[in-house]
């Protein structure tokens, strides 16, 4: 923040750099704002090259410059600061200089212009060319701010779905290799007492039995599916097909997906963003959409990766989706933030569908090279 943003608030002083070179005028302008009873220091050049001197020593918070100087012009002095990277109140103080050149000045950024005739203007012209940057400083805190807040987000949410990925993956391991391995071990035991077993009951129960087993392992291998996305191993398009064959089959929605055929492979973060975000949208449509079917498009057209997913049942009005509680989609934009991409969502109104549509921009993106982490999920 620049230094006068602090000075006007906290101490109510500040320093002017005026730019005239007639002593005279400069007497008059320091006899007007003392009668002002404004608490400031006033330094005086009448060069272009003290005044750069003297901005390049800091502690500057507004410039008054003549127009009319010699060998140069105010608007050169303006240029001048602002090619030194300052951004400080700049106000004209001069004599007639015309309209035009008043709104070429004031269309540059030129703070105010004053008539040295009307000199009694100046105290008030200072005052609100000293709050408006305040104003501005602000304001430019306050986003700066902001941006870096949204970095950190951004950090934070691509840290944790790092995480929760890689802790799903862990879960998906011990599944397989601890409840998987004793469910297959129960079931060979099952299919040895059922062969070497001659009571009715007991071959009854054994099947019963092996029965109870075998949806066990169904659902652990369901389980590790959608904890770990191995079929993504396969392309991104094999993984939608699996996804929307699994959801048909288990909720009896009528889902389809259509692609432009052949895909080339994406970086793996991307290809996970794309199918979490199916998932998850897919999920929220069984939960609560009401919806008879559903239609995923997939395309990397343009340059873009692009997946969309609608579907026919109740919907949502705008402010249901912009509730601030709507966490799900939250998360979802958060996550297609950290690919660099967005996630759009809209509706024609209560009882009238949804789509939600992911983009991400393919543009410099190449595979990702090392290996897939791949296991069994037999």
């Amino acid at each position: 923040m620049p230094p006068l943003c602090l000075s006007v608030v906290i101490l109510n002083f500040f320093s002017i750099l005026h730019l005239e070179d007639s002593l005279a005028d400069h007497e008059l302008v320091v006899h007007i704002l003392e009668r002002s009873g404004g608490h400031f220091k006033l330094f005086h050049v009448d060069t272009l090259a003290d005044f750069e001197t003297a901005l390049r020593g800091g502690g500057i918070d507004l410039v008054l410059a003549d127009y009319h100087l010699a060998g140069f012009s105010g608007l050169e002095a303006w240029d001048l600061m602002r090619g030194l990277g300052q951004d400080l109140p700049f106000i004209l103080v001069s004599g007639a200089i015309g309209e035009a050149v008043v709104a070429d000045a004031m269309v540059r950024g030129v703070s105010d212009y004053v008539d040295k005739n009307r000199l009694n203007r100046l105290p008030m012209v200072v005052q609100r060319a000293l709050e408006h940057h305040r104003i501005k400083c602000e304001r430019q805190q306050a986003a700066d701010e902001l941006a870096v807040s949204r970095q950190r987000l951004a950090e934070l949410t691509e840290h944790l779905q790092s995480s929760i990925e890689r802790e799903r993956a862990d879960i998906a391991r011990e599944i397989h290799d601890d409840i998987g391995g004793s469910l297959i071990a129960i079931r060979l035991d099952l299919a040895w007492l059922g062969r070497h077993s001659t009571d009715e009951a007991t071959r009854s129960h054994v099947d019963a039995a092996q029965a109870m087993v075998t949806h066990a392992l169904g659902a652990s291998q369901r389980i590790m599916r959608n904890l770990r996305p191995a079929v993504l191993d396969q392309g991104l398009i094999a993984a939608m097909e699996w996804l929307v064959r699994s959801f048909t089959e288990r909720t009896g929605i009528r889902t389809t997906l259509r692609h432009a055929g052949d895909m080339p492979r994406l970086p793996r973060e991307v290809e996970l963003v794309a199918y979490r975000t199916a998932q998850e949208a897919l999920t929220n449509i069984a939960k609560h959409a009401g919806a008879t079917e559903v239609r995923l498009e997939l395309s990397d057209l343009e340059g873009h990766l692009t997946l969309e997913v609608s579907d026919n049942g109740q919907g949502a009005d705008a402010q249901a989706l912009a509730k601030d509680n709507a966490f799900g989609l939250m998360g979802l934009r958060e996550r297609a933030l950290t690919v660099g991409g967005w996630l759009d969502v809209a509706s024609a109104g209560t009882g009238k569908g949804l789509a939600l549509v992911l983009s991400v921009p393919l543009d410099g993106v190449a595979p990702d090279a090392s290996d897939s982490e791949t296991g069994d999920e037999s």
